[in-house]
């Protein structure tokens, strides 16, 4: 399973099947994010105890969506040294 991490942490996870990819998300935000968009976001049994969700690749809207995701679950990772430079 390809993982992406910044330094030393992961932020995105790509499971063999390809349809789908993980990121860090607050538990809050990820009940939210579920209950709006279930055929978008979801998060599989092993995970509840996490602080991540899963987006369907396919369900998303264009590729500034996907960018938007991504850079939400860097910036939870990421040191402050690096989000201050950015």
């Amino acid at each position: 399973m390809p993982t992406f991490r910044v330094a030393g942490k992961m932020f995105v996870t790509m499971p063999d099947d390809e349809t789908s990819f993980a990121v860090r998300c607050p538990r809050l935000e990820r009940e939210e994010l579920i209950l709006a968009e279930p055929e978008k976001f979801w998060v599989p049994p092993h995970e509840f105890s996490s602080s991540w969700v899963r987006a369907r690749l396919a369900a998303l809207e264009d590729l500034r969506e996907l960018e938007d995701i991504l850079r939400d679950s860097w910036q939870q990772a990421a040191p402050p040294r690096l989000l201050e430079a950015g």
